[in-house]
């Protein structure tokens, strides 16, 4: 189900345009309304802002050099040292983006290539105890999206006893492009993996700087939704996979899509090149990198929709030394505690009945009998209709994309003993029962923030507020002590081998059940069993 799987996490993002500020790059020379809001960090003094309902917020704080010029399609560099005090009470722009519908488009009209900023929200301040750190990477399929949303950093997530950290990096082209020439210019002899290199710089910048502000760097855990829990799993996988302690991933797995080979990914990227009419061999990079970003977007929306590159993480034998897929089934991931979801909605499709056969035959091969069974759509059939899930389009979509690639990577990091918790949240934005819990509607009780406007906003009420403390007391407990459960609130059973799981229902309310949506992602596990066979 690869064509498939990519294509339905082409849209997977924040589902929020938010209004941000642009931030002086300059350090501020006002004079200071309150000193204690002076923090000190490993490249220069910053001043934040009290919270209204308490604590502190610093804002667009930089972690990495500006990757500009012949920066861009560079490994990250730490920020440069300035001279006095920086504002730290705006956010930064969005990291450069086209619009890829309504719920980016402010993004994008703000964004820029000078990305590379961070925020940091505490409970209280001064800062006294050294709290556990919640490091957010925001969806947006890897192209769109940023950190610098008030849905991330103006709820009550933090009020539950954690530091917050949201982190911008760089998106699409400039985030994830390689090239046989970039490859060839870089020290580790890879490319294309920016944004996740810009990641794992601010998590070091976190481990250097977040005691400063209340934090303890020994105890992360990094969390994310959509595209953010994607990169979450890989830096499970990664290089950089023991520098944090525990992860959430939210509607996202490493596994899906799959990641490209690093000479596959050059030729995508050598094809872009071709695409821009850049000159061949060594100097492509060079001619794009003249390039201003606004018109390298804009040359890149002229293209016919076929032709836009499509750029995502790869396996760079750097920073993702194998498949994320091969690490996780080996065992050989971040021998950490881990908690995932999905949403019952996730994405939908109104694909036909004969659409899903021919792509089942064409992603699943001799195995496609064994999932149009499933689906119910063997023979002429139309498929099976389930009041929770949608139509058979609407669940293969979640399931292919999001359900059982999430599912198996729970089944196989419990299988090498670690400990793991999974849940499915049923609870659709008030408004929307119609359409179900799609697809970012989580977000809002993950953060306790509930949005007046765009499409996860909804007229909310006892029911969500009281959901959004339930969520966030599970979330911060397991980033407290890597396990949700505090004596307290109704258990949430580990998923073990019977892959338990906890259920947030519409009604507020939580319950327990078991193997989510067992005979689909049995049939999911076999065609990745099969495509691992082949490939080795």
């Amino acid at each position: 189900m690869k064509k498939l799987i990519a294509s339905l996490c082409g849209l997977a993002g924040s589902a929020l345009a938010v209004t941000a500020t642009l931030v002086s790059p300059s350090a501020s020379a006002a004079p200071a309304a309150n000193s204690a809001l002076i923090v000190p960090t490993t490249a220069g003094q910053v001043r934040g802002g009290i919270r209204p309902a308490g604590g502190a917020e610093f804002l667009g704080i930089p972690y990495g050099q500006p990757p500009v010029g012949p920066l861009r399609w560079h490994e990250p560099l730490p920020a440069k040292p300035w001279e006095g005090v920086r504002d730290a009470t705006r956010f930064a722009a969005p990291c450069a983006q086209p619009a890829l519908g309504e719920w980016n488009r402010h993004d994008a009209e703000i964004s820029h290539e000078d990305c590379l900023y961070l925020n940091v929200v505490t409970p209280t301040w001064p800062a006294k105890d050294k709290l556990p750190v919640m490091f957010w990477i925001h969806g947006g399929a890897n192209e769109g999206g940023t950190a610098m949303a008030a849905l991330y950093n103006d709820g009550t997530l933090v009020r539950h006893g954690v530091v917050l950290v949201s982190v911008n990096y760089r998106l699409g082209v400039f985030g994830f492009l390689a090239h046989p020439a970039l490859t060839a210019e870089s020290a580790h002899h890879a490319s294309g993996n920016y944004g996740l290199a810009d990641q794992v710089l601010a998590l070091h910048w976190v481990i250097d700087n977040i005691a400063k502000f209340g934090g303890a760097p020994a105890n992360i855990t990094v969390f994310g939704q959509s595209a953010g829990a994607q990169d979450t799993g890989i830096l499970m996988a990664s290089s950089a996979k023991d520098l944090f302690q525990k992860a959430i991933e939210e509607s996202g797995a490493p596994l899906s899509p799959r990641l490209p080979r690093l000479a596959e990914a050059e030729a995508i990227g050598a094809e872009f090149a071709a695409s821009m009419k850049a000159p061949p061999g060594d100097g492509a990079i060079a001619f794009l990198r003249q390039i201003p970003g606004s018109e390298l977007l804009s040359r890149i929306a002229a293209l016919p929709p076929a032709e836009r590159p499509h750029t995502g993480p790869d396996v760079d034998g750097w920073i993702v030394p194998r498949s994320p897929t091969a690490i996780f089934a080996l065992g050989q991931e971040a021998a950490i505690p881990l908690l995932f979801g999905t949403t019952t909605r996730e994405f939908g499709s109104d694909a036909a009945a004969d659409r899903l056969r021919a792509r089942m035959q064409e992603e699943a091969g001799k195995l496609a009998d064994e999932g149009l069974a499933v689906y119910g759509l063997t023979g002429a059939a139309q498929g099976t209709i389930d009041p929770k899930y949608g139509t058979a389009a609407d669940q293969m979509a979640a399931d292919a994309a999001f359900r059982c690639p999430a599912t198996t990577q729970g089944a196989w990091h419990s299988a090498a003993h670690h400990s793991t918790y999974e849940y499915e949240f049923t609870h659709a934005i008030p408004g929307q029962e119609a359409q179900g819990a799609v697809h970012s509607s989580d977000l809002p009780y993950v953060f306790g923030f509930f949005p007046m406007e765009g499409n996860i906003s909804g007229a909310f009420g006892e029911i969500d507020t009281k959901l959004a403390d339930l969520m966030e007391t599970y979330w911060t407990n397991f980033a407290r002590t890597g396990n949700p459960n505090d004596g307290k609130l109704p258990n949430w059973p580990e998923f073990d081998g019977t892959q338990a799981y906890l259920v947030f229902g519409q009604d507020g309310r939580v319950t327990t059940a078991a193997a989510l949506r067992k005979p689909q992602c049995d049939f999911y596990r076999d065609v990745v069993a099969d495509r691992m066979k082949m490939v080795h």
